[in-house]
């Protein structure tokens, strides 16, 4: 599975000393150098507040036991420790992360995490927000690029939603691998025999902690996987897998099938999380209903076949599709985010999911 080109992915920076020393050192710099060393250092960071601890409340509203509006599930802890990982030049909202424990796959890794404006809104702060779980391609491993500003995810979720045209989503950027890229070697978002368990992962443990920590829905209808390429595959082959616990996906340009040199020897198992295979299972069974949005570029001359060859022959019963081809697109994810409203992708899967309810 090629990775989307993506440019300027930022990584967790170190924790910063703390604040007073920071500034004292700054006012001393400047002493020296002049007014003319802001812009230098402003460009280096210096004044991020990135690695600075960071709560979004969830043991307070755990504790005061407070009801909700509508679906909601109220954090139920323990509250994780986050830290700034980037701020949203639009609107100065925070991409936190934190590195988490996995109860069920036993896998531990870094987790990003986003929240809309609304979710500070008092009209909405006993209601429970609809989560996208945001995949990356490639290696997917130590980081993911969802979290970098540059691809202005959260930026459009939060313009988006402010326009009615999508649901104000959490969104959590969880790493796709347990290791990073060797010679094209990935794990398929699955559980491979003998090998770290990163489908419990991505659809235990990252919902767990989000509920942790997170007002959220409690029901599949505040649910979602977005990825592209490698991720695309894991968010598709997540809903089919467990339409239960997921409702929605968009897939950017996504294999169809598994494709791992992890699964040799495993037939069996490489066919309980191939999408061609859960299709035809949940159209037998008749429900429950599930929204698969796929878009492709033009370009993507490989991937675009199988896509279309998928919506055409699945599309039936408990199964919605919708299909966005991308006019000169290519294979990537700077191409997929503003495609995702041009498309129409994120309102069709917003229009069938569940967003919070203000207070009356």
């Amino acid at each position: 599975m090629t990775p989307p080109d993506v440019e300027g992915i930022s990584a967790q920076g170190p924790r910063r000393g703390p604040r007073p020393k920071r500034w004292v050192l700054i006012a001393a710099v400047m002493a020296v150098l002049g007014l003319g060393t802001w812009q230098v250092l402003d460009h280096f960071e210096v004044f991020s507040d990135k690695g600075d601890a960071i709560s979004f409340g969830g043991n307070g509203e755990q504790s005061a036991g407070q009801g909700g509006t509508g679906k909601v599930s109220m954090p139920r802890g323990p509250e994780a420790k986050f830290a700034v990982s980037g701020t949203v030049p639009e609107d100065g909202s925070k991409i936190a992360v934190t590195e988490y424990a996995g109860k069920k796959s036993g896998f531990t890794g870094k987790v990003w995490v986003w929240v809309p404006p609304q979710y500070k809104d008092p009209k909405y702060a006993k209601s429970g927000f609809p989560v996208m779980i945001a995949l990356p391609g490639g290696a997917g491993y130590p980081s993911n690029y969802w979290m970098g500003t540059d691809l202005k995810l959260e930026a459009s979720i939060s313009k988006w939603s402010q326009e009615g045209k999508s649901l104000p989503f959490i969104i959590a950027m969880p790493v796709l691998n347990p290791e990073p890229d060797k010679g094209g070697l990935y794990w398929d978002g699955s559980d491979i025999p003998g090998q770290q368990k990163m489908g419990t992962w991505l659809t235990e443990d990252v919902p767990d902690l989000v509920k942790e920590n997170f007002r959220t829905i409690d029901s599949r209808d505040g649910w979602a996987f977005m990825g592209s390429s490698t991720g695309g595959f894991a968010g598709l082959k997540s809903v089919l897998q467990k339409p239960d616990k997921f409702k929605a996906v968009i897939a950017s340009g996504p294999d169809i099938v598994p494709d791992s040199r992890l699964w040799a020897g495993h037939d069996a198992e490489k066919a309980a999380n191939n999408p061609k295979v859960l299709a035809p299972k949940l159209i037998q069974a008749g429900r429950p209903d599930v929204y698969l949005a796929f878009q492709v570029g033009t370009k993507e001359t490989s991937a675009m076949p199988p896509i279309e060859d998928f919506v055409k022959q699945y599309t039936k019963g408990p199964i919605h599709t919708k299909l966005s081809v991308i006019q000169g697109g290519s294979h990537n994810a700077k191409t997929y985010v503003p495609n995702m409203e041009a498309g129409g992708l994120i309102q069709w899967i917003s229009e069938h999911m569940q967003g919070p309810v203000p207070s009356s």
